[in-house]
């Protein structure tokens, strides 16, 4: 194609009735009209919109200028049902790259208020965590409403969350560092966090998978349980959160059930199932991991589902031994069998 004389077309105005005929327009439709360069074309793009003229909405592929009424913004916004981004990790903002979704998608447009806090709350902590935790130069940010949900993806390709916490808590393997990091309220950086997002966002979320090394944790809360699973060799973490357009959860009712009405974390649960390590029952040793850094709740709740027995050193251990070094703490055992609850109860001292 013959390129046509820069001087002899005004583009500005060519955007402009562009804009009029059709409600959105690309640079690459400009480029195919006049035969200019992108970059050239650009500069009247960035023009008409710092003149408030135009905006730009989407990004990537989804990226499109419409003009600056309400209207016409509003009801393109509402077609837009996909953010993707690949952030560099430099002065990263989580609240800033929220607000670009909110303003400039239609993920947030007509969904309940108690999902879009959720949705806010567990995004702002899973993207502050990569920010701050993988040390990875650059995070891809993923979000999209399809259907009756919503779900979004971070993805950092750093040290990785579960080889993090091992190293720095010098746990032995990356199995203990999931279990410690399954109770709540652990931080490698306790200066300036409470090591509460990921707690409170796997109660939160439809589902929560976080993925690292081989290892692959997740949080369904449509069936209430939790997995451990080997899986494909990811580096760094990988966060996929989806949460229901119909979810009856909300932030409130959450931060109450482990925190009471002072809004202090002081109650967690911990699902014995995931320490069994293919061993038939559960040992001393094994309780010891358990009860390991618990004594920063008041409530611990231990939820025996689908465990088959335990030993009686497991039993005396939790119930007897640690709970005579800290008899503030209530150790409720919940989802118990008979032979549980025998080993239990011959554990708990006599009044």
């Amino acid at each position: 194609m013959r390129k046509k004389q820069r001087g002899c077309i005004d583009v500005a105005q060519l955007i402009t009735n562009a804009l009029k005929k059709k409600p959105q327009v690309k640079a690459s439709d400009i480029v195919k009209a006049t035969g200019f360069s992108r970059a050239y074309v650009n500069r009247f793009f960035q023009q008409l919109k710092q003149e408030g003229k135009i905006v730009l909405l989407g990004n990537a592929n989804t990226a499109r200028y419409i003009l600056a009424d309400q209207k016409i913004i509003l009801r393109t916004k509402r077609g837009i049902m996909t953010f993707r981004r690949m952030l560099r990790n430099i002065n990263l903002s989580e609240d800033i790259v929220l607000d670009e979704i909110v303003k400039n998608t239609g993920i947030f447009a007509g969904i309940s208020e108690n999902v879009s806090r959720i949705l806010s709350y567990a995004f702002t902590e899973m993207l502050n965590n990569a920010i701050e935790h993988s040390g990875s130069r650059s995070i891809e940010v993923f979000m999209e409403k399809s259907g009756n949900a919503v779900c979004f993806k971070v993805f950092d390709k750093g040290v990785g969350i579960f080889h993090s916490i091992m190293q720095k808590m010098k746990f032995r393997d990356q199995m203990e560092a999931i279990n410690e990091l399954l109770k709540g309220k652990l931080s490698t950086m306790p200066a300036s966090h409470s090591g509460e997002g990921i707690f409170f966002t796997s109660r939160l979320a439809d589902t929560l998978v976080i993925q690292s090394a081989k290892k692959k944790l997740i949080f369904d809360n449509t069936i209430k349980d939790t997995f451990i699973r080997d899986g494909a060799d990811v580096k760094g973490t990988k966060v996929v959160f989806s949460i229901g357009l119909d979810s009856g959860r909300n932030t409130e009712d959450v931060f109450r059930q482990y925190a009471g009405n002072s809004f202090k974390f002081d109650k967690t649960e911990v699902r014995v199932k995931l320490y069994h390590d293919g061993v038939q029952y559960l040992s001393r040793s094994q309780a010891r991991r358990i009860v390991s850094g618990l004594e920063k709740f008041k409530t611990i709740q231990l939820d025996f589902d689908n465990v088959e027995t335990i030993g009686q050193g497991f039993a005396d251990e939790i119930f007897r031994v640690w709970k005579a070094r800290f008899p503030h703490i209530n150790v409720v055992a919940v989802n118990t069998n008979q032979n549980i609850q025998f080993m239990i109860n011959r554990a708990v001292p006599t009044q």
